[in-house]
Order: C-alpha cells, then sequence, then structure tokens
C-alpha cells in the first residue's frame, strides 16, 4: 500500500506523533472579538489528541481582534503603532482565553512570541527549538504567535502561515494542519462562484495552483490562500505533509486523525531534509543572487554537485562570506539557496573562473566551492 495513493493519504497521519495546529483570523474571529466557543472546541480537541499520546503545537492568530474589542475600536487602525499597541492589548486577552479553555483539563499553556529574526539567527533558532521542546516534555502546550509589538517588515514571518511552516520545520514536526473558513483548496473562490471545484489532494504544488490559490483572497488575516500554498510548498519540499481544513467543522481535529476525507491534504515529498537544510533553505532571508548557465544547474540538479565559480554568469546584491543567496537560471526561475563561501565582491572577481584560478586572482583559496552541497537546498522539483 503505498501512501502516495490517493485512496491511501491518511497513511500519513499514522505517522504522526508531533502536530502543528495552526487557527487563522477568520477562524478565531467574532463580530465583536474572538469566537470564544471555536477557542473552547478546538481546545477540547487537542486535549482529546493529547491523551492519545500527540504532542501539538498551537498557531495562533487573533491578537488583533481581541485588542480592538478591548479598547472598544470600531475596527484595527492603520498606523503601524496603533496596530503594534491593540496587538499589544489584544494578545493578553488572546492568551488568557486559551488558558481558561485548556485549564478545564488541567492543561498548562505558555505564551511565544517570535519574529522572523528570532529563527533567522542560527544561535536564536537553536534556543528557540530547546525551549519549545522542554515545555513539550513538561505537557505544556506551546501557543505562538508572531510579537507584533515590534514587529517590522525586515524581521516580520509576514503572516502566520508562514510562522507555522517554520515553526513545524524547527520542531520536526510529522504534520501541519492549517484551520480556515473554508473547506480547503478550490480551483476558484468558493464563495463567489458557485461552480468552484474542490481539490482534494495536491501531489505537486504546480503554477497552475499557485495562480488557483491567487483568487482565493483572505478577508481577516494577511495571509489569503496563496500564503497557506507557499507554507504547503515549504513543507512538502521537506518532506513533511499539510492540511487545509475547515476551522468551522465540528470535531475538525478529532475527525481527521480518525482518518475523515476531510480538506486539501499535500502530499511530501519522499526524501526529507535535515534541520541544517531545513533552516537554510526555509528559514534564512536571501541575501543575493546568482545567475547560472546550463552546465551549473544540471550539476547541481541532477548530478548532486556543488557550485562552482565556472557556472557563475553573474552576480545581483551585496553579501558576505556565509551569506544565504539564491541561485537562479538565465529567465530568473529560483533553483536554489545556499550558504556562500565568498563575498559578492570576490566571486564577481573569480566568477567564470575554474577553482585552480581562484588563487591567482584572490591570492589564496579557502574553498573550491562557492556553495557546498552540504549548504546547498533545491527548491525546485527534479
Amino acid at each position: 500500500m503505498s501512501p502516495h495513493n490517493v485512496a491511501d493519504r491518511y497513511v500519513y497521519f499514522q505517522e504522526v506523533k508531533r502536530v502543528v495546529v495552526k487557527i487563522g483570523s477568520n477562524v478565531l474571529t467574532a463580530s465583536h472579538g474572538l469566537n470564544i466557543p471555536i477557542i473552547e472546541s478546538i481546545s477540547r480537541q487537542i486535549h482529546q489528541l493529547i491523551q492519545s499520546n500527540y504532542e501539538v503545537i498551537l498557531i495562533t492568530s487573533g491578537a488583533m481582534a481581541s485588542g480592538v474589542k478591548k479598547i472598544g475600536l470600531d475596527r484595527r487602525p492603520d498606523e503601524i503603532p496603533k496596530r503594534q499597541a491593540v496587538a499589544a492589548v489584544g494578545q493578553a486577552g488572546l492568551i488568557l482565553e486559551y488558558e481558561k479553555a485548556f485549564s478545564q483539563y488541567g492543561i498548562k499553556v505558555a505564551q511565544v512570541l517570535l519574529t522572523g529574526d528570532d529563527l533567522r539567527n542560527r544561535t536564536r533558532y537553536l534556543n528557540a527549538r530547546n525551549t519549545l521542546n522542554t515545555l513539550l516534555s513538561w505537557k505544556v502546550i506551546p501557543i505562538i504567535n508572531e510579537n507584533d509589538t515590534v514587529a517590522i517588515d525586515e524581521i516580520k514571518f509576514g503572516d502566520n502561515d508562514n510562522l507555522a511552516a517554520m515553526i513545524t520545520l524547527l520542531l520536526d514536526a510529522h504534520i501541519l494542519i492549517n484551520l480556515t473558513d473554508i473547506d480547503g483548496l478550490y480551483d476558484r473562490d468558493p464563495r463567489t462562484n458557485s461552480d468552484a471545484r474542490f481539490i482534494p489532494i495536491v501531489s505537486s504544488i504546480s503554477k497552475t495552483i499557485e495562480k488557483q490559490a491567487t483568487g482565493i483572497p483572505g478577508a481577516l488575516g494577511t495571509g489569503g490562500m496563496l500564503t497557506k500554498i507557499i507554507a504547503a510548498r515549504k513543507l512538502t519540499s521537506s518532506g513533511i505533509p499539510m492540511v487545509i481544513a475547515n476551522g468551522f467543522k465540528e470535531n475538525i481535529l478529532l475527525r481527521l486523525f480518525q482518518h475523515e476525507p476531510l480538506g486539501t491534504f499535500f502530499i511530501p515529498k519522499t526524501q526529507k531534509l535535515c534541520c541544517k537544510k531545513r533552516w537554510i533553505g526555509f528559514t534564512l532571508k536571501p541575501k543575493g543572487k546568482l545567475f547560472i548557465d546550463a552546465g551549473a544547474q544540471q550539476a547541481i540538479l541532477n548530478g548532486g554537485k556543488s557550485l562552482l565559480p565556472s557556472g557563475i554568469l553573474h552576480i545581483e546584491g551585496e553579501f558576505d562570506m556565509g551569506a544565504p543567496v539564491e541561485f537562479s537560471v538565465a529567465d530568473g526561475q529560483v533553483i536554489g539557496i545556499g550558504l556562500v563561501n565568498y563575498s559578492s565582491q570576490e566571486i564577481e572577481k573569480i566568477k567564470g573562473l575554474k577553482s585552480s584560478e581562484i588563487i591567482s586572482v584572490l591570492g589564496s583559496k579557502p574553498y573550491d566551492e562557492i556553495v557546498h552541497r552540504d549548504n546547498l537546498v533545491i527548491m525546485v522539483d527534479t
């Protein structure tokens, strides 16, 4: 029996021990603040999963909705300082509601607020992982949200779909369940198209899938369906499945683990990436770009080789040695990302040369490769 068969997609659930659950703004937000019955329902279901020996990490939106109600505003403000202040007020109310809901079952929770910088810095990344693993070992549920009070564009995750994917990778979780306000992925927005076709399973995230997702926006959160597809690409490329499902369906989490065919299931690649490569490929923000020739493309994608200076045509951006840099083919398609062994200034001098010629140009040759295979992550299907 192959789990890649459509009929057997939930075979993956049999291997799940650690699960990340992400709840979107549209699910958590009622007409006047937080949707308390949903919080209570999700908490009860997570309690039942824990009783069945699953470990659960919760990614939550809702701080803004909670804050708007607490302060008495008609809507969330437009100015960034005010929005961050509203989120600060709302976060306290949000975690309080979760604490009340889980306390009915004797479960303790921990509030964890993160920014993108916390995971892009390798030391802080490892510290966050150690802290979260410790909480899980204590049977405490980590409830994670972006630290909106201090987050600016340069350090933001962008949306909680991306945050959920990065936490799933950080903790080596076995699946991400992304709860939203529709049943899953459709070929167009089902709220405005009565003939929209539901897509129950995705084995490969193509440009067509991305285009279909682009037309299904989010009403309340920062992300729509496209951000969920981008999150699914990160996870499936790393060997981890994801489900998009309707958070309003009764007992949705329990029913998924009982193998009911609900939501859209994203099948992962067979080969899993190691933790370091996950960090390089899906957590770091690229500092520049290398354009490579057809020979280098072939060697990297099909030959299992490192990126050598001879295959580089030109570069974009300024960066230091050790920086994460994308590499692209002539038409601009990004095929991978890696940590460079040379700065942009040095690469500009040695691009197109054989490795044996590096020393004559730079005066030394600490590395033969611009990006070693061990520090390189392929971002396209091969």
